[in-house]
């Protein structure tokens, strides 16, 4: 057990997770409780002291599955495998000899001896050495596999284990006798096999991480690209990464209510209410919770000018439901329009096919901010008030129409605040019809979202709005 236990540390070490000595002794004491035969059990036992974060526990799971993976199952080392097959311990004394021997005469290749007799641990040392990463580094195409897992199997002696093991078989006839020394020969030859398969499972598991790393890379330059550069892929990638926050954002708000139910306790009044046991806080005092949450208005244009930046804004609609009460979205490009039933009655994903196959407003005229912001102050009507917090998305383009900034003026007065996200950079507001500068005026603020992440910031500011 602590053999096998050492080698998963050193697994668990290898892909960056720190496992401290108090660590292994709980690990080992984990094993002796819950013992091998509950898989699942023994996972999160041995996860519960081992990965101390929440962020290193989906690590921690993924290398156990794949120490422990059935593939992979070893009974120690080459010596206690033997044994396992009926192999006699003089019939293994006398194959001893014969590999120390073979390893001292390829004294440069010895390694791969050391390794072929070693256990797994042994081999993934030998795997993870600086040498075969620089091996593995010109590695760019699964249709590279096979040379590189024979160029790793050259560089750890390999080729040089197989002649000695060839050579061997008479030798092992001669000790053994024929029909002993060819079926220890027979099972040096399917551990070597197995040894061969472990290696071209790492060369193939190198160049899975490093794919999936360029898909991060790949995920992290598109969140930093101007939503008019990305391409189709880059669009669905930003896509599934608005998705993820809106879920992180609604887990956060989950956990908040759970924790606010019987409210915050108030370290002032707890202390006050000490006074009367001697300065001991046997009964905290609480905040009194808050019964009624901000709400949120959302005003998006979904014209050409401006559509990656709206579906992307309008993605997080529906968690704005659960953030805020009372939550109302409007989408506009000459006329106005309400979403708010569409994002109740349907999916966020059906809501916005049908805003984009313009079900709700023709989106084939031209913007008209006038006529919108005029439309949009009469469908709100008296309900703005300083628990309202209005975002409005937009480049603030008019086509040289009416900009209506009175109304902006109007509601800022009335609401909260008034937020303008703009995609566009504010070196070109005021150029050509771009009335930005005067919304920017009128707004309580303007955020930037020129790109994903810039969106992201735009986002959590409106969210941290319901405090």
């Amino acid at each position: 057990m602590l053999r096998v236990l050492d080698e998963l540390f050193w697994v668990l070490r290898r892909e960056g997770l720190a496992v401290s000595t108090a660590q292994a002794i709980d690990a080992a004491r984990v094993c002796d409780l819950l013992g091998f035969s509950d898989r699942l059990a023994l996972r999160d036992g041995l996860g519960a002291v081992l990965a101390t974060r929440r962020e290193d526990l989906a690590r921690f799971r993924e290398c156990f599955d794949r120490f422990f993976a059935p593939e992979r199952g070893h009974l120690g080392d080459l010596w206690s495998r033997l044994r396992a097959r009926g192999f006699r311990d003089d019939e293994l004394a006398a194959l001893r000899e014969l590999l120390d021997a073979a390893a001292q005469r390829s004294s440069g290749d010895a390694a791969g001896f050391l390794a072929f007799a070693g256990g797994a641990s042994d081999l993934d040392q030998m795997l993870s050495a600086a040498g075969i990463a620089r091996a593995l580094a010109p590695m760019t195409s699964g249709l590279q596999v096979g040379f590189f897992a024979h160029e790793v199997g050259k560089a750890i002696g390999l080729p040089t284990l197989g002649s000695a093991l060839r050579r061997m078989k008479d030798a092992l006839r001669e000790a053994l006798g024929d029909a002993r020394g060819a079926l220890l020969a027979a099972a040096l030859g399917e551990e070597l096999e197995a040894m061969k398969r472990r290696v071209r499972a790492h060369v193939e598991a190198t160049l899975a991480r490093r794919l999936g790393e360029d898909r991060d890379e790949d995920a992290t330059r598109a969140a930093d690209r101007p939503f008019s550069a990305l391409s189709a892929e880059e669009v669905e990638s930003v896509r599934r990464a608005i998705r993820r926050l809106s879920e992180r954002l609604r887990g956060a708000e989950r956990v908040r209510q759970k924790r606010s139910k019987r409210g915050r306790i108030d370290p002032h009044r707890t202390l006050r209410r000490s006074l009367r046991t001697g300065g001991i806080p046997f009964q905290p005092a609480r905040r009194v919770r808050r019964r009624d949450k901000p709400r949120l208005v959302l005003l998006c244009d979904v014209s050409d000018s401006v559509r990656l930046a709206s579906r992307f804004m309008l993605e997080l609609v529906s968690v704005s439901q659960e953030l805020f009460s009372g939550t109302r979205s409007f989408v506009f490009v000459s006329d106005l329009g309400e979403t708010t039933e569409l994002f109740q009655r349907r999916t966020p994903e059906a809501a916005l096919a049908a805003i984009e196959h313009g079900a709700v407003v023709d989106r084939t005229r031209n913007s008209n901010y006038g006529r919108a912001l005029v439309a949009f102050e009469e469908a709100l009507g008296s309900s703005v008030d300083r628990r309202t917090t209005i975002v409005i998305l937009g480049d603030g383009r008019t086509n040289f129409l009416a900009d209506e900034v009175a109304v902006v003026e109007r509601l800022e007065k009335r609401a909260r605040a008034v937020l303008w996200i703009c995609p566009e950079s504010p070196g070109t507001w005021g150029n050509g019809d771009s009335a930005m500068p005067r919304y920017a005026a009128a707004a309580t603020r303007v955020l930037v979202a020129r790109t994903a992440r810039e969106l992201e910031d735009a986002a959590r500011e409106v969210v941290a709005r319901r405090k």
